[in-house]
């Protein structure tokens, strides 16, 4: 199965250091991000223009230094799918019948500093809630669902999402 083949699309291995403390989660990176092999790579999408407001992270850093500057803030970024079938870019697109689940079972087991998820819009805090939260029994662990930072979920301005994302920051400022 290769990323583009067949509407057939494999996500990103999870970005992060034993250091993490706070997990975001997507639900499957869209064409723009797979094309470019990074996470949120579509020129609209809000997700680093938020981590650079919040952290004070330079949008005009390199791919690999923006995600440095992640892991040295404690966090960590992997998708909730690891492979599904979907036409386009959109969450909506996902076939149900084809989603196949990351290996949270290791991650949570290999990182158990890990304290606290964000889920980036719906479909990646209702497949947690469904594949990850609920089968693990990871009550003791935050779980929240912050606005979709998608160029698709227009339903929020950028001033809005970032004050939602605002949680993100205190979270690890308590921590």
């Amino acid at each position: 199965m290769s990323n583009l083949d067949n509407n057939w699309v494999k996500g990103f291995p999870p970005l992060l250091s034993k250091d993490s403390r706070v997990l975001i989660l997507g639900s499957m990176p869209g064409i723009a991000s797979l094309k470019a092999q990074a996470y949120y790579a579509h020129p609209r999408n809000a997700f680093w223009p938020i981590m650079s407001a919040l952290f004070d992270i330079k949008l005009t850093a390199s791919y690999d230094q923006r995600v440095s500057a992640l892991l040295n803030h404690r966090i960590a970024l992997w998708d909730v799918l690891y492979a599904c079938e979907r036409q386009g870019s959109l969450d909506s697109a996902i076939q149900k019948n084809s989603e196949q689940v990351n290996d949270f079972e290791s991650l949570f087991l290999n990182y158990p500093d890990i304290s606290a998820v964000y889920c980036n819009g719906g479909k990646a805090w209702n497949s947690y809630l469904r594949y990850v939260q609920k089968p693990l029994g990871l009550h003791d662990i935050e779980a929240r669902c912050l606005p979709s930072t998608s160029p698709a979920h227009a339903r929020l301005d950028f001033a809005a999402k970032l004050s939602a994302w605002r949680t993100v920051a205190d979270r690890l400022h308590t921590n």
